[in-house]
Formats: structure tokens, sequence, C-alpha cells
């Protein structure tokens, strides 16, 4: 009888267990019913890549493309008409218009309970000011881009701190920054004599949030000659906005050079620049101040920005790269004196990719500018093999936005870098200081010797390391000459290569800092 109870209870504790297992399944399946995703933008970029190239640059009237940038200025957003106000979300919508540069319009859907709907184009949604071409303006045209609104440095307001616009073009800021380098999703053949190509996303799938959600998801297509692409932003903000991306690629033509994950900055003068070259009362003037990157081997490198007189192009083996970023990690107001643009507030973008990208190399392309109202500066990596046309590759990473504080080398990192005249008439003299990581621990005192390499036209003169009780960091001197014993020497001194350079510190054979480099023409 015992036995015979026990048994009808085991068989009725499985019963009940089976269902309980089969019930939440069932929950959980229709809980993960096939909605909008990743795939769905995929499969649209796939088709496209399987059909001739269209452009849609004509969807914008002439009387929008002929304005000038000041009225174009005066088309304002009508901060009430902004999406998802009324319903007192996290996040905000608002959107551009087109006109002057942006000659492309893009399709806005919106993705409530997995299903996307089209936002139809509101004229009534802006402001025209003094311009009297409103009424010239299509009602299905499409807007140029948006911007995302939320509570990033008080809970009462609602910030900008995300912008699409422009191509591929978008930018971010974190807790009190203020806009500086953009990234892209997407850059073709840039610094390549054949010319670059601008991919641009032609649509965007944005998902309505929830009241209490601390991220925003948006999707996008993008779309040119010869590459289409799906594309998937997870995007958190507080400290710093994160921006988790995922993408597939689809080639429609062989592409020499495929940029992932490009970065874009201004850099005019620094600390480096030296002679000046600019009449400017303000000591500095950039977004960015040098390209950190991580590589596979575990070096960490710091190359200090310049705006050089001819294109320069930089290449760095680097498979499987761990870290790529343009940083702006002088934040010292005394430094740029500028109060309107404020460069000691412009974010730092921190790229991690996720997983292994295999064989590639990391690009850094510096274009000589004159002012400060062009983008000179630009970073990429490139996978070393590209698919056949129709076939799909993809590469996620993570994009941070930060203050330089926050994204860290954990090596001993390079402070400033300047440079002057040496002891003789054609000797440069180098001066540079480390901070952080290792060099924290070592006492004042410390035996501490630089590695110094210079590469093929110049020649090392000598070398000094000590500490600087002032900043408490540790100096590197050094001095280069042109070598003539080199091939180089019996070239015309303006037609010569630059002369790339590079400078650790170490205690014995131990390496204690990131990598500096550098290149300079004697």
């Amino acid at each position: 009888m015992f036995r015979h109870n026990g048994l009808f209870g085991f068989m009725a504790g499985l019963f009940l267990f089976l269902s309980t297992v089969l019930s939440h399944a069932q929950t959980q399946a229709q809980t993960q019913a096939p909605g909008f995703g990743l795939q769905d933008v995929a499969t649209m970029a796939q088709a496209l890549a399987a059909k001739p190239y269209e452009d849609n640059a004509g969807q914008v009237p002439e009387v929008l493309k002929t304005i000038s940038y000041d009225q174009w200025r005066d088309i304002r957003f009508v901060p009430e008409k902004s999406l998802w106000r009324a319903d007192k979300l996290p996040f905000e919508l608002q959107f551009f218009h087109p006109g002057l540069f942006y000659d492309r319009t893009i399709a806005v859907n919106v993705v409530e309970k997995n299903v996307p709907t089209r936002l139809a184009f509101d004229t009534g949604a802006f402001d025209y000011g003094k311009n009297n071409f409103a009424a010239q303006i299509p009602t299905e045209m499409g807007y140029a881009g948006f911007r995302i609104h939320t509570a990033i440095n008080t809970k009462n307001y609602l910030d900008e701190f995300l912008v699409f616009l422009g191509a591929s073009y978008f930018r971010a800021v974190g807790k009190g920054q203020n806009y500086g380098l953009s990234a892209r999703g997407l850059a073709i053949d840039t610094a390549e004599p054949s010319g670059e190509e601008f991919p641009f996303f032609k649509e965007f799938w944005i998902v309505k949030p929830g009241k209490k959600d601390k991220s925003i998801t948006v999707y996008a297509l993008l779309d040119s000659r010869r590459v289409a692409g799906a594309y998937r932003f997870e995007i958190t903000t507080g400290a710093e906005t994160v921006l988790d991306v995922e993408s597939i690629l689809f080639l429609r033509e062989p592409v020499a050079k495929l940029g992932i994950a490009p970065l874009t900055s201004m850099f005019i003068f620094g600390e480096n620049s030296n002679p000046r070259v600019s009449d400017d009362f303000r000591p500095e003037v950039h977004d960015s101040d040098g390209l950190m990157a991580a590589f596979d081997n575990n070096e960490w490198i710091w190359r200090p920005l310049q705006n050089p007189k001819s294109l320069s192009v930089n290449v760095f083996s680097a498979p499987n790269i761990r870290g790529m970023g343009l940083m702006q990690r002088d934040t010292d107001y005394a430094n740029y004196l500028d109060l309107e643009a404020k460069y000691e507030a412009r974010p730092s973008a921190w790229i991690e990719p996720k997983g292994d990208w295999g064989p590639g190399k990391l690009h850094l392309v510096q274009i000589p500018s004159p002012e400060e109202i062009h983008d000179n500066i630009v970073t990429f990596w490139t996978p070393d093999s590209t698919p056949q046309p129709g076939q799909p590759i993809a590469f996620d990473y993570r994009l941070r936005w930060a203050p330089p504080k926050r994204v860290t080398s954990p090596e001993g990192q390079v402070i400033f870098t300047r440079t002057g005249k040496g002891k003789t008439a054609n000797s440069r003299l180098f001066v540079l200081e480390f901070k952080g990581g290792k060099l924290e621990d070592l006492p004042d005192d410390a035996a501490l010797d630089a590695n110094v390499w210079v590469g093929m036209g110049g020649k090392l003169l000598e070398k000094r390391v000590y500490k600087n009780p002032v900043t408490d960091s540790w100096r590197l001197v050094f001095e280069i000459e042109p070598d003539s014993a080199s091939a180089l020497s019996m070239v015309l001194p303006d037609k010569r290569p630059s002369i790339e350079m590079r400078a650790i510190l170490q205690h014995g054979v131990t390496p204690l800092t990131e990598t500096w480099t550098y290149a300079i023409k004697l």
C-alpha cells in the first residue's frame, strides 16, 4: 500500500513537472515568437546586392538643394512634435529636414510589438523660419536623418545624445560632453586613387522603448554602388554612450578596401605642431589628438595625430585587433581656450571587436586641412580578404563614446608629445612624457631606459629618461637627424618619405608603457 501510494505520488509529481515544463516552453515560444530583427534587414540587404544599384539622390527637390547653410539652419524641428513625447517615454526622436548637403532622404519605421510601421514625413513638424519655400516641399519626401534624446545630464531634461545624419555617418556624446568626432557604418576605398565611395543608410527601423527601458534599438539598411548591408545598434546611455553594433555586409561588386568600423575626426594643430602654421590665439584645435590601438599580441600603441602637408596613409598589421579608437586625451581647457568650441569636452571613441575578426590591417589616413570645419582624420580596419559578391560577411563590435579616463590602456600612457629644433641645423628634438600603469609603482630613482627605434632615413643621436618631479611623470628626451649613409639621403628633401619612429619605456627588458609611434620629415 505504501509503495503503491508512493508510485502514484511519483507519477502525479512527474505529470505535474512535465506539464509545468511544457507550459513554460509554450510561454517561452510565444515570447520568442519571430518578430522584426536583424535577419529581416539582412534579407533586404542581400536582395539589394543581387540587383543593380539605384541611387535615390534625386528624391530631394531642386529648391532644397540650392539653399544656403543659413537657410537650412533656419528650418527647425518643433520640439512638441517629438516622437513619443506624449507617451512620456525615456527616449524621444526628432528629425532633420533634407536640403543643402543632405540630398538623400531616408525611410523611417517604428517597430512596436514586433510590427514595423512607416513613419510619414510631416512638414508640420518643422518651423521654416524666414524661408518661403515650405509650400514647395513634397509631402511624401522623407527625412534627412534623426536625433535621439534621453536624460543623460539631469533626470528632468532629455538631452540630444545621438545623431544619424548624412551618408552612413552618426555621432554621439556621453554625460557632460559636446559633439566632436563621427563614426560611419562603412568606408569604401578611402584614400584610394580611384576615389572614395560613400555608402548611406537608406532606411531605419526604431524599436519603440518601454517606460523603464535603459536602452533603445535601431536597425538600418545600408546601400552603395558596390555594397549593401544590415545593421543593428543597441544603444545604452550613462556616463558614456555605448553602441553595440551588429553588421552583415553583402558585396554587389568587388571592393579593394573595405573599411570596417570607421571613425572620422578633425586635427588642425596641437602640442606636437611645431612650427605652428596657423596664426591663432588658441594653443590647440582638434576633436581628437591620437590613435590608440590594442593588438592581438598584447601591444598597445599611441599615434599622435598630425595635419600633414600632403596626404598621409599609415597601415598597421592588425590580425584579430582587440581595440582601436580616436582619442581626445587632452581635456585641459587651458590648452584650447575656446569658449564656444569647448574642445576639452569632446568625446573619445573606442571600438572593441566582438570575437575574432581574422587577418587584417588598421589604417590611419591624415589629410591636409586649413580649417577646423573639415574632418581630415580617418581610421578603420580592413580584412585581408573579402567574400565574393552576394556572400555575407559579418562584423560585430562595441563602440564607446566616453571621456578618455574611462578608456585607457593598462600600460603607462603618453601624456604629451612635443618637438623642436635640435642641437644641429638638421636635427630634431622630441620630448615625451609617460604616466600611469606600472610606472606608478616605481621609485623616483628607478633606472629606466627607452627603446627608441628610428626607421630608414633617420639616425638616433642621443636619448635620456628621467623622472619629472613637477608632474610626477617620466620624461623621454631624444634627438634624431637625417642618416647620411641611407639611400634616402640621395633623394631631394621634398621628395623623401617620412621617417617612422617608435619608442617605449622599459625597466631592464620589461616594457612599462604603450608604444609611441610617429612620423616626421627631416
